[in-house]
């Protein structure tokens, strides 16, 4: 009897204990945190992630992948439920992406915010705001895959043609015409030897004539130097040439004065006694011509005008 109530008691203490590390277990793993939930838009590929996956906030653990379904509304749009702690930023510019950990190919929600709009998610009334879904690394280096094998394609195409025997042929050609060029200079380079040779004697003649320049240069620089003087000679024969000019204007200008108040005056008159002697003599010439008489006996006297003594009509025409 005392055996059975132990077993009975063992049996109890058995059942009880487990019941409360079962309660502790649930007490441990209930989530009191507030979630908000967002839908993820994608028509990309969603490749390793599943329900209960984790979903990150730059890095952080902020929630939980609740469901994975086609859009019903979007033919070939997948949406994706989760649920996001609602202390967690997600404003009106996050975006969600998928990240893989490690090699094990499983995925985890990524959601990261671009800055360009800091006010915060809102859904509308009645719906559940949506987040759009950019490309994950692989899909972005399997797009990129493609247009590398088509390139490679391409670049392997080129490769073939340029193996082919007229394409081999010219590019020996093109070989031996380089190799002939490569000759060709080296034989002009045994040529130029000689020259080179010389160019040091000739750097030093060059200095010479740049260190003679120099020195000129110095001479003529100077304010005792020939230039100087003969240019300050020049200065000074042209300044007494200008004095000269000035003396020689002086002169011309006084003589014009006097021929026009004293030479010209004088020749008026001597103008005006010659026209009266020649008008005297034209008068003379004249009376003589018309009577030779005058020579001797004189000029006769003159004829009686109108009322003086000895005056006559002339007698009319007809009488």
């Amino acid at each position: 009897m005392e055996n059975k109530s132990h077993a009975f008691v063992a049996g109890l203490f058995t059942l009880l204990l487990g019941a409360a590390i079962i309660l502790t277990i649930v007490w441990l793993k209930r989530d009191t945190v507030e979630r908000v939930p967002y839908e993820v838009v994608t028509r990309g590929s969603v490749t390793g992630l599943s329900p209960n996956a984790l979903v990150r906030l730059r890095g952080l653990p902020v929630g939980r992948v609740e469901k994975i379904d086609f859009d019903p509304r979007v033919p070939g749009q997948i949406v994706i439920r989760i649920a996001v702690d609602r202390r967690a930023p997600v404003t009106a510019s996050t975006v969600a992406s998928l990240g893989y950990q490690g090699v094990t190919g499983l995925a985890y929600m990524q959601l990261d915010d671009n800055g360009h709009d800091s006010r915060p998610l809102v859904a509308p009334p009645g719906q559940i705001a949506r987040l759009p879904m950019r490309p994950s690394l692989l899909g972005d280096l399997q797009k990129r895959g493609e247009a590398l094998l088509a390139q490679s394609e391409k670049l392997l195409t080129n490769l073939q043609a340029l193996s082919d025997q007229e394409t081999r042929q010219r590019m020996l050609d093109t070989a031996a015409s380089i190799q002939h060029a490569a000759d060709r200079f080296g034989a002009l380079a045994e040529q130029l030897r000689p020259v080179v040779g010389q160019l040091p004697e000739t750097v030093s003649q060059l200095n010479q004539t740049l260190a003679s320049t120099r020195a000129l240069t110095a001479t003529l620089n100077r304010s005792d130097g020939p230039l100087f003087t003969n240019l300050n000679r020049a200065g000074l024969a042209a300044e007494r040439a200008s004095v000269s000019l000035q003396n020689l204007d002086r002169t011309v200008a006084e003589l014009s004065g006097r021929v026009g108040y004293d030479t010209l005056p004088r020749l008026n008159s001597l103008s005006d006694d010659v026209r009266a002697a020649t008008r005297s003599v034209t008068r003379a010439a004249d009376l003589v011509g018309g009577n030779p008489r005058t020579l001797l006996f004189g000029a006769p006297p003159a004829s009686p005008g109108p009322g003086e003594p000895g005056f006559h009509w002339p007698a009319e025409a007809g009488q």
